[in-house]
């Protein structure tokens, strides 16, 4: 007897225990697709905010090139620093010149003006001797012929040889480097 209640008991447990096991397995095992992506979308997201962060950053960075990062190097040492101070500017009245014949008819120049300085000491300075001033620029716009100057790195090279002719009548009394540019405000050729 003892045999037969072993053997069903036996028999009980292996009828049951199947449906025990899938009871356990549904309880516990997540959903096939939910829980397993979720890491994977948040890791996904995570790395994704971190490259567009890290790309936003790289894009607003001040960038130099090597040469200036380099101390000692020519072009670290030949390189302006930024000026903190606004740029003044001296406007010089309008400048109308013959230029030289380059072909049958003359030609005439007008050219507006206005002089680019670091300081308002220099400008001052530009002011009382402006009649110098005018004298040489007249002189130098007078000498040139309309193909020299029609051009874009004509009209470059004219500005370079002005502001040397500006800077000329103030050598010893300022600083010759308080003229930054020449720049044209009006250019008519007829």
């Amino acid at each position: 007897m003892a045999n037969s209640a072993t053997k069903q008991s036996k028999t009980d447990a292996k009828i049951h225990a199947p449906q025990a096991a899938e009871t356990d397995a549904e309880v516990t095992s997540p959903p096939p697709g939910k829980r397993r992506s979720l890491p994977k979308l948040l890791l996904l997201l995570t790395l994704l905010f971190a490259a567009a962060g890290g790309g936003a950053w790289y894009m607003l960075q001040d960038r130099q090139p090597a040469a200036a990062l380099k101390p000692g190097s020519a072009k670290a040492v030949s390189a302006k620093p930024a000026s903190t101070k606004p740029p003044v500017f001296v406007n010089l009245d309008p400048f109308t010149v013959n230029l030289q014949l380059d072909g049958a008819s003359p030609q005439y120049l007008q050219a507006g003006l206005a002089l680019k300085v670091t300081d308002a000491d220099f400008a001052d300075a530009i002011k009382l001797h402006m009649p110098e001033i005018r004298n040489r620029v007249l002189l130098l716009l007078s000498g040139k012929k309309a193909g020299e100057i029609s051009t874009p790195e004509g009209k470059k090279t004219l500005s370079a040889e002005l502001s040397r002719e500006i800077v000329q009548p103030l050598a010893g009394r300022v600083q010759a480097q308080g003229l930054d540019s020449v720049l044209f405000t009006s250019f008519v050729i007829q």
